[in-house]
């Protein structure tokens, strides 16, 4: 096992330096000029160029590319070009919204997503079968700005039980959260629809039933647990999303989080900035996906890593 997440660490390096490349030329080739954005319209040819020497914007791409990977070995993400300060002291600083945000959505996606899953698989081929797989159809098809401009118009506008937009607490959190949760729960609902399935056709569930044990037990206890490995990646990989940011949703709930510090970011050119909110997402799902491979011998002890080494 601890060969194998040295070798998963070693592969996610690769990963985020071929991440930090692409990023950094892709970046380059936005139009726009980011000191003319902070010097405004009416700057002179001398101090653009004394502002672009300032930052070494004036050195060749290559360069600039050596100083940045350089700095990021040390820790240094760089110097945000908008507001002056470390690029990873202004990730630390909106993490935490992002953090609270994701877990919240999570926990509603959970708790949907599973319950829906498992109701739809005991009463498979019903209309109670039907209504769910019709929600999580619609709600895989539906784009996440309008179901979040959706509730914002309902629970915001009209009825007026929540805030519209920009703040950072239990209140505020309750609209995006229920807006990211219910969009992955459309999806988890499904897998785990079939994952049940399939497992409650097996002979071990039928004789478990004969012999009397409380459906309940045979749903959870029996059934679930080998079913679980599947809907553990999904909802590594959703949270890893979310702790990245979900860009589009605290876009549209103006939650002060990593996402929308990616998407002003975007907006004033913010080299450096751009390129530490892409590696910062970039690093959270290449831990995700390595812990969602231990997490995976824990669940299934059949899973033998060391047999994958000698392939």
């Amino acid at each position: 096992m601890k060969q194998y997440i040295v070798k998963r660490l070693l592969s996610g390096i690769i990963v985020l330096f071929g991440l930090s490349v692409f990023t950094f030329l892709l970046i380059h080739l936005i139009p726009g000029d980011p000191v003319r954005i902070m010097l405004g319209q009416r700057a002179t040819v001398e101090q653009i160029e004394s502002l672009r020497k300032e930052l070494g914007l004036n050195k060749p791409l290559v360069v600039q590319y050596l100083d940045y990977a350089s700095g990021v070995l040390k820790g240094d993400l760089g110097t945000s070009l908008k507001t002056g300060r470390p690029v990873s002291t202004e990730i630390a600083d909106r993490f935490p919204a992002t953090a609270k945000m994701a877990v919240a959505s999570l926990v509603v996606a959970v708790v949907i997503g599973i319950g829906l899953g498992v109701l739809a698989a005991k009463h498979k081929d019903t209309p109670i079968d039907a209504a769910i797989m019709t929600f999580s159809t619609f709600g895989m098809s539906i784009p996440g700005f309008w179901l979040g401009l959706l509730v914002i118009l309902v629970f915001s506008v009209h009825l007026g039980w929540f805030p519209i937009a920009g703040g950072t607490g239990l209140k505020d959190m309750v609209l995006p959260a229920f807006t990211l949760g219910t969009l992955t729960a459309t999806a988890l609902s499904r897998l785990t629809r079939a994952g049940m399935v399939e497992v409650l056709s097996n002979d071990y569930i039928r004789t478990a039933r004969a012999k009397g044990m409380n459906e309940r037990i045979v749903l959870l206890r029996h059934a679930f647990r080998n079913v679980m490995i599947p809907i553990v990646a999904v909802i590594g990989l959703e949270l890893a999303g979310l702790l990245g940011g979900a860009v589009i949703i605290e876009q549209v709930f103006g939650w002060p989080g990593v996402g929308t510090l990616a998407i002003q970011a975007i907006s004033s050119r913010d080299f450096p900035m751009i390129q530490g909110t892409t590696l910062f997402i970039g690093a959270v799902y290449v831990l995700v996906v390595i812990l969602i491979d231990v997490l995976y011998a824990v669940l299934d002890p059949r899973i033998d890593y060391t047999a994958k080494e000698g392939v």
